[in-house]
């Protein structure tokens, strides 16, 4: 293809977000700094800049979040650490034409498959649900490591509620890995199932893993608590 290709020579210009004076660069992770060694040092630190903000407001202000990663974009957008994360914070920000075209950008940069789920998910949030299970059927899967493993399922089993599916919900995020209490990913999973099996109708079900989710919920991240009684 010729150079016209490369979406990223359709950026418009942006008004990039004020970054707050304290914030350096150098909060940055070493790996992402590191991928940022191809830049000039003044891009460089620019673009640092705009990543950290991006992890400091993602939680309490996702749109301003996502101003700052689109800045990082826009300045470095052959690079995937950037792409990537303003695929992430578009998605947080629910903007899931957006999040879905920085992901697939960060995804052929890098060749990384970490971001499937998420691309996924894009996907049912865009009203694609066919298209989300056929990435969830997908060879990019089988080289997941187990937490996104665990995450596709939970995607898949939401775009089966999506059809009306629901005991193949069910069925999608009925795995051993149930039975593990300890990993980072068991109380979603947990939820997840007991969320489904209540959306089925199978009230009893429901209420026994909402009081297992409730066993390994010890911040209290959800209400599964609540919902098994």
């Amino acid at each position: 293809m010729g150079r016209s290709s490369d979406p990223t020579r359709f950026r418009p210009r942006i008004v990039e977000p004020l970054i707050p004076e304290e914030v350096t660069g150098e909060e940055l992770e070493k790996t992402a700094r590191a991928e940022l060694l191809s830049l000039s040092a003044d891009n460089a630190k620019v673009v640092a800049r705009h990543l950290v903000c991006v992890s400091l407001f993602i939680d309490t202000d996702p749109e301003r979040a996502y101003l700052h990663a689109m800045a990082a974009a826009h300045h470095a957008g052959r690079l995937a650490v950037a792409r990537e994360t303003a695929g992430y914070a578009a998605y947080r920000a629910g903007k899931y034409e957006i999040a879905l075209r920085e992901l697939r950008a960060a995804h052929r940069i890098s060749g990384d498959v970490s971001t499937w789920p998420v691309m996924a998910d894009c996907e049912r949030g865009l009203g694609r649900p066919l298209k989300a299970l056929e990435m969830a059927g997908s060879p990019e899967v089988s080289k997941l490591e187990k937490a996104e493993e665990i995450e596709m399922r939970i995607v898949a089993s939401g775009a089966r509620r999506d059809l009306g599916q629901l005991d193949a919900a069910v069925i999608t995020l009925t795995c051993r890995e149930l039975k593990t209490e300890n990993a980072e990913w068991s109380l979603r999973l947990r939820y997840a199932y007991a969320d489904a099996l209540h959306a089925a109708g199978r009230f009893a079900e429901a209420k026994e893993w909402f009081a297992k989710c409730a066993l390994v919920d010890t911040e209290e991240l959800t209400d599964a608590e609540e919902r098994a009684q």
